[in-house]
């Protein structure tokens, strides 16, 4: 799905959506995102020396997460984060980079679910982790 069928199903906007595609293989969210180098949060951080923040992997992990949940969500319902565990960040991704972020559910009690999540660079996890969202309504 590209960022058009993603709005159906994530409530983040650019410059929030953080996602270029994504799909559902097996039990498992696969997306992907370029760093193209002009992004908000790559402003300072760091000058002549730009690298994507580690709250920003999280967050392009969540939101492949919420992929997962789209099915299920009532309509209207917005995805919460209530918990990260666990993140490690093992290489930067700086501009250039094509990111595929995966995640699977690990457990699920509605509104409730425990996802894991990785980015990787060309193969190489650059950042990992285990989150939770509450799913709710209005």
């Amino acid at each position: 799905m590209d960022q058009n069928e993603l709005k159906k199903i994530l409530p983040h906007r650019p410059p929030m959506l953080l996602l270029d595609e994504a799909d559902l293989v097996d039990s498992e969210a696969v997306a992907s995102y370029r760093v193209r180098g002009d992004e908000f949060f790559l402003q300072g951080h760091f000058p002549g020396h730009p690298v994507v923040p580690g709250v920003i992997l999280c967050e392009m992990m969540a939101q492949a997460c919420c992929v997962l949940l789209g099915s299920d969500m009532p309509a209207g319902a917005t995805p919460y984060y209530t918990g990260i565990r666990q993140v490690k960040f093992r290489e930067k991704v700086q501009p250039g980079d094509e990111l595929e972020i995966r995640c699977s559910l690990t457990k699920s009690r509605p509104p409730f679910y425990f996802a894991q999540g990785t980015v990787s660079v060309s193969g190489r996890v650059a950042a990992e982790g285990e989150f939770s969202f509450a799913v709710l309504e209005g």
